[in-house]
């Protein structure tokens, strides 16, 4: 990854788009840091830091933010509209045929559904913000209509901010947009969980040698979670295509042997997103619900000692990433343009029998990563039911390791295809 780096710095046209996305990831960072008007920071730190709030839909939100949300800045909902919205329109396509061929008749109807999804992501901004708003009441120093429109204004205009900055970074930087800001929105919590890290070191060196042991293993852990999420990421099932020769006027075309990859972690992070959602519902109700809150913090919270979120939190996973994989993977649509463009699966018939053959393959090979998405979230948890106070501060780090791993890589093979192309010197030479 330093070597994609430093190569791609010393090309003039990538050096500018690295600078680009730079700037626009400091921009970021400030508006993290910015307060919003009529709260008190400090009370509102302590709320965040109990257990019962953060692993709640509002813990949630502050991990995709970085703190920001706990901290009521500017930037304070981050990415989730957009990330709630991105979603909502991925499913209505699915479910709308309008939009189904609005999406499929090319980057005119790509464009105008980037348009609904912005219009959808500032709908959900302003919900969420007056949502946040009614939360943090308790933490104002005012709660007339004055400051209620002030901080629901301010945290609607920061989440179309940062909407607007990852467009930008998909336009004049390197990679894809959401996915540097959420980058950089985990990467920014590293200090506090080293800090974290130190503190109990500090035990160690005091005589509680069994805090050094812990941390060794939460290390290893982490380098065992990198070397996984490599492999998983760059693994693929290739399914051999065998395409027939034809001819077109004097010329033959076709009748070459190519392979059709199947991704195996071909949902990335979005079922692990998915089943956050969900499962931090009931201990959000419990806020809400005060008279819930014993029940559902013995039961059914992150920080319980039973089992059941975790179970429930494993099975919703491997769920989301069927249905996923159903709505973005279409085995029929496959197999008929590998029919269309006149190639067959070695083995199978084309049509029926192909699309069958390749909804099997994708049925086991997601399950497998799924599989592998479960373990990556819910070990970290299920160490933390222990009871160990090193756990259970490092409870979040399986899924935000898989992210930024996943981020890393993602952003490296942009910067290795750029550079490769822009290397390329054709058949002249």
């Amino acid at each position: 990854m330093l070597e994609t780096l430093r190569n791609a710095w010393r090309v003039d046209d990538i050096r500018k788009k690295l600078i680009y996305t730079f700037v626009v990831i400091v921009l970021f960072r400030i508006g993290s840091a910015i307060p919003v008007p009529y709260v008190d920071k400090e009370a509102l730190g302590e709320y965040f830091s109990s257990a019962s709030v953060s692993t709640s839909l509002l813990g949630y939100f502050n991990l995709l933010s970085g703190d920001a949300f706990s901290k009521a800045t500017l930037f304070a909902l981050s990415i989730s509209p957009y990330i709630t919205a991105s979603i909502v329109m991925q499913l209505l396509t699915v479910a709308i045929p309008a939009l189904e061929r609005l999406q499929k008749s090319g980057p005119d109807g790509q464009e105008k559904i980037k348009r609904i999804t912005r219009y959808v992501t500032v709908a959900l901004a302003i919900v969420t913000a007056y949502g946040y708003y009614l939360t943090i009441r308790s933490f104002l120093y005012t709660t007339n209509w004055f400051a209620c429109l002030v901080i629901v204004a301010a945290f609607s205009a920061g989440a179309y901010l940062v909407m607007w900055m990852g467009e930008k970074i998909d336009a004049n930087g390197i990679g894809n947009g959401i996915s540097i800001i959420l980058f950089v929105s985990i990467v920014s919590r590293a200090p506090a969980m080293l800090s974290y890290g130190w503190e109990y070191l500090k035990y160690a060196f005091d005589g509680n040698i069994e805090y050094l042991f812990y941390l060794i293993f939460i290390v290893l852990f982490m380098l065992a979670v990198v070397t996984l999420v490599v492999f998983i990421t760059n693994s693929e099932r290739r399914l051999p295509v065998q395409y027939a020769k034809r001819q077109v006027g004097r010329k033959m075309y076709g009748g070459m042997n190519t392979h059709l990859p199947i991704k195996l972690n071909m949902t990335g992070v979005m079922p692990i997103i998915f089943a956050q959602a969900i499962v931090s519902i009931p201990a959000t109700l419990a806020l809400i619900f005060t008279s819930w809150q014993n029940g559902i913090n013995t039961w059914f919270s992150a920080a319980s000692r039973w089992p059941f979120y975790a179970i429930v939190y494993f099975l919703m996973i491997i769920a989301f990433a069927y249905f996923y994989n159903s709505i973005s993977f279409n085995p029929v649509e496959v197999a008929n343009n590998i029919r269309k463009n006149g190639g067959t699966i070695l083995g199978y018939r084309p049509g029926k029998p192909t699309a069958d053959y390749i909804k099997k393959v994708l049925n086991r090979i997601t399950l497998i990563g799924a599989l592998f998405l479960g373990f990556i979230a819910v070990f970290p948890i299920v160490l933390s039911m222990t009871g160990n106070a090193v756990f259970q501060a490092f409870a979040f780090g399986g899924s935000s390791l898989l992210i930024v791993v996943g981020v890393a890589l993602e952003t490296t093979r942009d910067l290795e295809s750029q550079i490769m192309m822009r290397h390329y010197k054709g058949f002249l030479e």
